[in-house]
């Protein structure tokens, strides 16, 4: 399965809605990591675009795990 990578971005107070733009795609994972390092040594820093890398069947597959809405993990008190 290959490795896709996307540069994720979204408005201001629409956290919900992303935008995703496939920039790349690898066979290996040590390739794809260090690509997804040189995207984002690139952005400003007060970029709000994400640079992520998703391991997938295809291209859909990739995207619908991209846009899944992950409720935040609660933090144990140890952790904080």
């Amino acid at each position: 399965m290959p490795y896709f990578v996307y540069r994720m971005t979204s408005q201001e107070g629409m956290s919900l809605v992303k935008n995703l733009e496939l920039i790349d795609e690898f066979e290996s994972f040590k390739e794809a990591k260090k690509f997804a390092r040189e995207q984002r040594a690139e952005l400003s820093e007060n970029s709000s675009e994400i640079i992520k890398v998703m391991f997938a069947d295809n291209q859909l597959s990739a995207e619908e795990q991209l846009l899944e809405h992950r409720e935040k993990p609660i933090l144990m008190e140890h952790e904080k």
